[in-house]
């Protein structure tokens, strides 16, 4: 078979790795060569087979030296198994030389950010030189469908080849020996249709749509035309949209609505709607809304796709307003550095498409934890917390190595910079230092989960801080991040910036007065506002840290705003706009919920159960809570169920006869559940799960929940009753908030929606 041709998805050169320094030769040849076929592309979560050919080089392979084929660390496909022909990921391997062949697997074993492998090592006997490996991963010979391939896109998943020719345990990469081969997203399931959340009558904006397959890539598959319908006159809007099967995404700019109002927009394929897009605010005012997701990795660090392919991902297939890119610092290469800045100052379109430079300054938890920095300019100093996946230490004076260390640094240099403190693998920790100037926000919500209390525990420390969400996306998919069935088990968050426009200036300035909300991944209105009797004192910036900031008297303010007063009370006006149905509204003061608002009474009740289970183990990496569960009705059967936050359609969540239903799902500090409609509110429901069990009588529910607390960190299962019919998608109220008679006053909102998305207002902090 003659030699397949080799690709590379992302260019070497920038990828921070840190491949052995010490060779058997300076001649790459001597570690021998690699083929790998077919390499036609593959559609995701199919079946495949590939096998590797490995020629020894020119010093042969000694006893229990070997071979290793590595995968990058973000990766849902099959792991291999060497004992069941008949089952996936089936892999043998054989030689044209004396011995025998030993295979061993590890998911995380090799270093980042090639974490997953595959060694073939060798024993009982040394092959020649010219001798050959052969590998088939996804070995069909006894029954085994193949290798189960990852559930997202990627332009080409990266096979890299390693050898230890001398039996030294040090293997290293083939010359040309990282493979590619594309992944290709599946048929579509659903359609999406994507716009703005607030602009001013007149102001342009646009209007996204694309197919998902089942795991939420954008697909090239889908062939129809869409009829476009809207409850508003648009400017620029067509008909019809048509999809020919070879297109992702289409975006459709410069669209505007003279008058004020709320604009919805509907896609139907023939008579039946497949889509809507809004709730979009057309009122005059001071500002709109962008929406970003700043926060996520490439393949040039530890993500997978090429920087190129991600910033394309934002703006074309996410429809994104604003974004950025946090490559872990310690893995980011000087060229990459330099690419990076190249390529913001390039993509950068004031009014349309707003990109930041910036890094992920990753220290460990013990000395200030994961803490977003993203700066206004190109050109600032990337200030890493180590070098300790970098050879070349050349700006190793550079380095902050502790929290404190980076902030003092960034104020020292006069840079244009905004930190977020967030939680990912090392979560930030908060107690070890906070500048109120730099560090604006804290993360609530990612790929990784749900994390309120990074909040909450704040409040205590007397940080004014407000709440943003991003993806941390690894899958190269900022702003529509799924978490497919890896380690993440959420979907990716956004934040919706409140500012003058969408240019970095104004972005800034929101992110810097926490004039933002956050979300779960929905696109939603949200307006909190404040009003008091007589003026108080507006701060620009945190007088924590600037006494001479500048001030001006107010009788209003926004989410996120300082305000001095010497009122007992503030009254809280607060109006949601959301694009499903609104299950509740919580209205907080610090980390004490005031009230719970709902659309609804008990009088509207119906035969409608939804029962939910969240939470985590702990703050940390392995934050994960797998749920095993059963719920059975004692005297009623379900006529509908459907699923909230599920994820991964891999894991039941399914019905079991006329009254049960079973699930095994993950949670991470998120929200996971169903809705179930019943033919009477009668007898009980009874939940067994791994973690603890709940028994509600359904007689009894009325529009309070039952919880129960399970352990972990605030995990717990939860038992709701609702109306039969979708819920109301528009609610507004106002409230008179009494003031702590010390120390700051935050108050805010949570939101929770039908469809199980969360969203989060900025704190208004109020001191006297």
């Amino acid at each position: 078979m003659s030699e397949a041709p080799k690709k590379i998805a992302i260019d070497p050169n920038l990828i921070g790795d840190n491949a052995p320094s010490v060779l058997p030769s300076e001649d790459p040849a001597i570690l021998g060569s690699a083929t790998l076929y077919p390499l036609d592309p593959v559609q995701v979560r199919t079946y495949q087979t590939f096998t590797l050919e490995y020629v020894v080089g020119p010093l042969g392979i000694d006893d229990t030296g070997g071979i290793r084929i590595a995968w990058r660390t973000v990766s849902d496909a099959g792991k291999c198994q060497f004992t069941d022909p008949s089952a996936a990921n089936y892999v043998t391997a054989h030689s044209t030389g004396e011995g025998r062949l030993v295979l061993s697997y590890e998911k995380n074993g090799g270093q980042r950010p090639w974490g997953e492998i595959l060694t073939i090592r060798q024993v009982g006997g040394y092959l020649r030189p010219g001798d050959k490996i052969i590998v088939t991963m996804g070995d069909r010979t006894h029954g085994s469908p193949g290798m189960l391939m990852q559930t997202f896109a990627q332009a080409g998943r990266e096979y890299r080849i390693m050898a230890d020719v001398q039996a030294t345990g040090n293997f290293a990469p083939l010359e040309n020996g990282t493979i590619c081969v594309p992944v290709v997203p599946g048929p579509e399931v659903r359609w999406r249709a994507v716009t703005a959340s607030l602009r001013r009558p007149n102001e342009p904006f646009i209007l996204g749509l694309k197919a998902e397959d089942t795991w939420g890539n954008p697909t090239d598959q889908a062939r129809a035309t869409l009829r476009l319908e809207a409850d508003m006159p648009i400017e620029n809007l067509p008909s019809e949209v048509v999809f020919d099967g070879g297109t992702r995404g289409v975006t459709i700019e410069n669209l505007s609505v003279a008058k004020e109002g709320t604009l919805r927009i509907r896609a139907y394929i023939g008579d039946l709607q497949v889509a809507e897009a809004g709730p979009l605010i057309i009122r005059n005012g001071d500002v709109a809304g962008y929406w970003g997701d700043l926060h996520g990795q490439s393949g040039e660090t530890i993500g997978t796709g090429s920087i190129e392919d991600y910033m394309t991902f934002a703006r074309d297939l996410a429809f994104l307003d604003v974004t950025s890119h946090q490559a872990n610092d310690f893995q980011i290469k000087p060229a990459f550095w330099d690419h990076l800045n190249d390529l913001t100052a390039r993509l950068d379109e004031p009014n349309r498409f707003t990109v930041f430079p910036g890094y992920e300054w990753s220290g460990n938890t013990a000395v200030g934890g994961d803490h977003n920095v993203f700066y206004r300019h190109e050109g600032s100093t990337l200030r890493r917390c180590s070098h300790a996946l970098l050879e070349d230490r050349q700006d190793a004076d550079t380095d902050a190595h502790t929290l404190t260390d980076l902030y003092r640094d960034i104020r020292n240099s006069g840079e244009d910079a905004v930190l977020y403190a967030h939680v990912g693998g090392r979560y930030a920790n908060i107690h070890y230092d906070h500048d109120p100037i730099l560090e604006t926000s804290v993360e609530v919500h990612s790929d990784w989960g749900t994390f309120e209390w990074i909040l909450t525990d704040g409040f205590e420390l007397g940080r004014r801080v407000g709440v943003v969400a991003n993806s941390d996306g690894h899958k190269g998919r900022p702003g529509a991040s799924y978490p497919g069935i890896s380690e993440f088990g959420a979907y990716g968050g956004l934040t919706c910036f409140l500012a003058a426009q969408n240019d970095r200036d104004s972005i800034f300035e929101a992110m810097r007065r926490r004039h933002h909300y956050a979300t779960t991944g929905c696109r939603l209105g949200m307006d909190v506002t404040g009003e008091l009797s007589d003026e108080g004192t507006l701060y620009l910036r945190n007088p924590d840290a600037e006494k001479d900031a500048e001030t001006h008297p107010v009788t209003q303010m926004q989410m996120g705003d300082i305000v001095q007063t010497a009122e007992g009370s503030v009254r809280i006006n607060v109006a949601v706009q959301a694009a499903s149905g609104i299950e509740r509204i919580e209205l907080r003061r610090g980390a004490e919920i005031i009230e719970t608002l709902r659309p609804y009474t008990e009088t509207d009740l119906g035969n409608r159960v939804r029962v939910m289970w969240s939470g985590a183990e702990y703050r940390g990496r392995g934050r994960n809570s797998r749920w095993m569960g059963r719920a059975d009705l004692t005297a009623a059967d379900i006529q509908h169920l459907e699923p909230i936050n599920r994820w991964n359609p891999e894991r039941p969540l399914e019905q079991r006869g006329s009254s049960q239903v079973i699930w095994d799902s993950v949670t991470t500090g998120n929200i996971v559940g169903m809705d179930l409609w019943l033919n009477d509110i009668a007898g009980h429901c009874n939940l067994t799960t791994n973690f603890g069990d709940l028994s509600v009588d359904l007689q009894t529910l009325g529009l309070a929940s039952v919880s129960q607390k399970l352990g972990g960190l605030d995990r717990r299962l939860t038992v709701t009753r609702l109306p039969d019919a979708a819920l109301p998608r528009e609610m507004s109220f106002t409230r008179e908030v009494q003031l702590n008679e010390t120390g700051d006053t935050p108050i805010w909102i949570s939101l929770t929606t039908e469809d199980g998305h969360q969203a989060w207002s900025s704190p208004i902090y109020l001191f006297h």
